[in-house]
């Protein structure tokens, strides 16, 4: 018999979620066939079997676990199931949204008051109700009390837009007994001005209609990582604009003649970045377990928006790489990250990340430490403004870079030459071509 445990997927994985099960109990796998779609905090990713044999499912589609928790296991012919909780629930992750194990939620003693909800097809007597985690964890957070709900997931499961429109129906629709306990009172004069009604057609709320979004796993786990950077990373940032003309007139006579593919800015700014994080191993670093951890292969994570995250999948060995191969390798990977299949490894490894927000004309911005990285590079938009070019004031096509780095690691002095090198090549484009 194999184990089958919660896979570390990525660096920063800690716990993961049970999207889908590829295949059912009792079904028979071989090494490297599809099994289970696990979403971490990088992706959606699916896990292949490194063993044979029938499978036992242990955790359920929709569960969250820590990383090395038991999922299924894998029987040889003739092996018994586990009986020895093999039936029962594994433990989740907290904030997950499961219950106590004993029966359906109730909500929670913080927040809005409950919101009796009646619906058709309530479960029997003493029957535990059937809900997704999210589904849980949501009825709490609104109130909505899952018993008599009915579900309209896999089996009648209590999925998540079942409570979002249980909670809707229950903010213009009153109970029975909520409608009979208004006819019951006496009609009184008012004794003092009534607060003023909320606008008509809004759902009951000065706000207005009220959407509630669940994060993803991967939204929830980008914002601990993001809120733990900026509340225990001792952060400092250094400015610098770089005079980009010559690079402009480069990549101009490469379209002229023909070149393809035809290099991007942001290609020269990461084989740029990579020449001076050779030169620079403190820049090449990470704050980790309080120590200090220095990389011998120069790794550049570039952020690709998505449209609900944000990932960084790893350009490997850049400073070795010309621009043609940095160029093709950005694009390849910018497109599995939008078609959601990217790979493990190719999230993997980073030493140094750089985020460009140039694409939207935004001139320059202060980007956000990856723990736990030394420094990230922000790249804005290329403009054209009056600039001191020997001696004459002139239209210069300028670029404005923006280094955030860990203090702990990374100081004044050693981050500024980092910097200024960065600036100096690319104001030299010219050994970036060759």
């Amino acid at each position: 018999m194999t184990e089958i445990v919660m896979p570390r997927l990525s660096d920063s994985m800690e716990e993961g979620t049970i999207i889908r099960w590829l295949r059912s109990d009792g079904d028979r796998v071989e090494r490297g066939d599809e099994l289970v779609e696990i979403e971490t905090d990088k992706a959606t990713m699916t896990y292949e079997a490194d063993a044979e044999g029938l499978v036992h499912i242990v955790a359920r589609e929709g569960d969250t676990l820590p990383v090395g928790t038991l999922i299924a296991h894998l029987l040889l012919p003739g092996e018994a199931t586990p009986t020895d909780g093999g039936a029962e629930e594994p433990a989740r992750a907290s904030g997950t949204g499961s219950d106590d194990g004993g029966g359906p939620a109730t909500p929670s003693s913080v927040g809005p008051p409950p919101v009796v909800v009646s619906s058709d097809g309530p479960p029997a007597t003493g029957e535990r109700v059937k809900a997704s985690p999210l589904a849980r964890r949501l009825a709490r957070e609104l109130g909505v009390e899952l018993t008599g709900l009915a579900g309209s997931g896999p089996g009648g499961r209590i999925v998540k837009a079942d409570v979002q429109s249980a909670a809707s129906r229950a903010l213009t629709t009153p109970t029975p007994a909520a409608a009979a306990a208004v006819a019951a009172t006496p009609a009184q004069a008012p004794t003092a001005p009534a607060p003023a009604a909320a606008p008509a057609g809004d759902g009951g709320t000065a706000k207005g209609h009220v959407t509630i979004t669940e994060p993803t796993r991967t939204q929830q786990l980008i914002a601990r990582r993001m809120a733990e950077s900026r509340a225990t990373i001792p952060a400092f940032t250094l400015r610098t604009s770089v005079d980009m003309t010559d690079a402009v007139a480069l990549r101009t006579q490469l379209k002229q003649a023909g070149h393809q593919p035809l290099p991007s800015y942001n290609d020269l700014i990461v084989k740029a970045t990579a020449l001076a994080l050779r030169h620079h191993p403190l820049a090449n670093s990470s704050y980790k377990d309080g120590r200090f951890e220095t990389y011998s292969r120069v790794n550049i994570g570039i952020a690709v928006a998505t449209e609900d995250a944000l990932i960084v999948p790893t350009i490997f060995d850049a400073d070795h790489k010309t621009l043609t191969q940095i160029g093709e390798e950005a694009r390849r990977l910018a497109e599995r990250v939008r078609e959601g299949t990217i790979t493990p490894p190719e999230l993997s490894g980073a030493t140094f990340t750089i985020s460009n927000l140039g694409m939207y004309a935004i001139t320059g911005f202060e980007a956000v430490i990856n723990p736990p990285q030394a420094a990230i590079l922000a790249v804005g938009s290329i403009q054209q403004r009056p600039t001191n070019h020997n001696g004459e004031i002139t239209l210069r096509h300028q670029l404005d870079l923006a280094l955030s780095c860990d203090h702990r690691i990374l100081h004044g002095a050693p981050a500024a030459e980092f910097l200024a090198q960065i600036k100096q090549t690319l104001e030299n484009p010219l050994a970036l071509a060759l």
